[in-house]
């Protein structure tokens, strides 16, 4: 059977090649005290990556703090109602959302970053989940956390930044007294 005439050009034509880019995210966040880089691990926790990947370009972490910082130990932001005044709400909020673990065998190694729990009601016993927003980077090794807590990333550049962070003056619910805001971008 003859091959319609209007189709000789795409047998002859030279082959089409296609690109797959692998992605590599990366995200910045901008504090008084300079910039943390972050890389993440879309293949160990893709949805973990994903959502904060959108919820940093929707500009939702821009504007909250650094509300828990514990010396040797983490960092924590990205709790929407940090940017309220009223301190005793710091912590407590997200999104609206949660996450299910995606427990991973990335360490908790000084750098890493990873997803804060959804905090505990005294009634449940259910394994609680991960929160919608709210992460923390490790100051120091932290083993004891290994696949408890899902890790999406890591810092590549601005340690220094989290070392001064945690060296911040802090109440005793670990809050620093003077807010450290933060603005998050993302390039993909």
């Amino acid at each position: 059977m003859p091959i319609a005439s209007h189709l000789a050009p795409l047998l002859h034509s030279p082959a089409m090649t296609m690109q797959f880019q692998k992605k590599d995210p990366r995200a910045t966040i901008v504090t008084k005290f300079g910039e943390i880089k972050i890389r993440f691990y879309p293949d160990d926790a893709p949805r973990h990556v994903e959502n904060f990947v959108n919820l940093a370009k929707m500009g939702f972490y821009d504007g909250t703090t650094f509300h828990r910082i514990v010396p040797g130990f983490i960092i924590q932001g990205g709790d929407p109602l940090s940017k309220n005044p009223d301190r005793t709400l710091h912590g407590t909020g997200g999104p609206g959302y949660f996450l299910s673990p995606e427990p991973n065998d990335r360490p908790h190694k000084r750098g890493a970053v990873s997803m804060a729990k959804m905090p505990r009601e005294s009634n449940s016993t259910r394994d609680f989940n991960d929160n919608g927003s709210q992460f923390f980077i490790c100051v120091g090794d932290n083993s004891g956390l290994d696949r408890r807590y899902t890790v999406f990333g890591e810092v590549f550049r601005g340690l220094d930044v989290v070392d001064k962070i945690v060296a911040a003056a802090r109440d005793s619910a670990d809050n620093p007294l003077e807010p450290i805001t933060m603005t998050v971008t993302v390039k993909e």
